[in-house]
């Protein structure tokens, strides 16, 4: 029976990593994918779906107007069937989009995983995560941890100088140059203004 799957976490906890793992795994199979990928996050080229540690694939654009029911509707008519939609960065879906990768699960019987942040930079959640903690069949966290050391649940937005930024639109593509997962006790400190974050986290060493 397909499902809808919200993975969701703060920064940096290897969404991306494990979505592409996911459709690789299909891929490995003989089964097809379709990738979804918001139109306003070209941190690596329009459509190109990349993580930290250098996993790629081409993507499929949506803005927030579009109707993603429509959009896999067209797909599979053109391509023939689908065993999977993989949306990524989820939390950018509009609530009417949200509903609409539920008519794909539902009316399509195509399992739809979506990827995402829970939160946003002042603690509140996305539009698009909230509506699929709501209506989501499973929900999954993928874990990271804190520079204290305890999981990192919250994201913080921050200066050149590693001061947290409490002001803003809620939506501001960056990476580590600009976002630093935290614990929530960590958040509450930071955005008191109490201390910093160093930025840019060291690459894994090799050899």
């Amino acid at each position: 029976m397909a499902k809808l799957y919200f993975y969701y976490s703060a920064m940096n906890a290897g969404k991306t990593t494990t979505l592409l793992q996911s459709a690789h795994n299909y891929h490995e199979r003989g089964m097809r994918t379709l990738i979804l990928t918001p139109r306003l996050d070209d941190r690596y080229g329009e459509g190109v779906v990349a993580s930290r540690i250098g996993l790629k694939a081409r993507g499929t654009i949506f803005g927030r107007e579009d109707d993603l029911l429509s959009r896999v509707q067209s797909d599979i008519d053109a391509r023939g069937p689908l065993h999977c939609v993989l949306v990524d960065e989820a939390q950018f879906l509009s609530k009417a989009q949200v509903w609409q990768i539920t008519e794909i699960v539902d009316r399509l019987k195509v399992p739809v995983l979506a990827y995402g942040l829970r939160t946003d930079f002042r603690g509140e959640l996305f539009e698009g995560s909230q509506y699929l903690l709501a209506w989501a069949d499973n929900l999954v966290e993928i874990k990271t941890i804190c520079h204290t050391g305890r999981k990192a649940t919250m994201v913080v937005r921050v200066d050149e100088h590693g001061r947290a930024i409490t002001d803003g639109p809620q939506v501001e593509i960056g990476g580590n140059d600009r976002y630093v997962s935290v614990s929530r006790g960590e958040f509450k400190k930071i955005m008191a203004g109490e201390g910093r974050i160093d930025l840019q986290q060291p690459q894994l060493p090799l050899g």
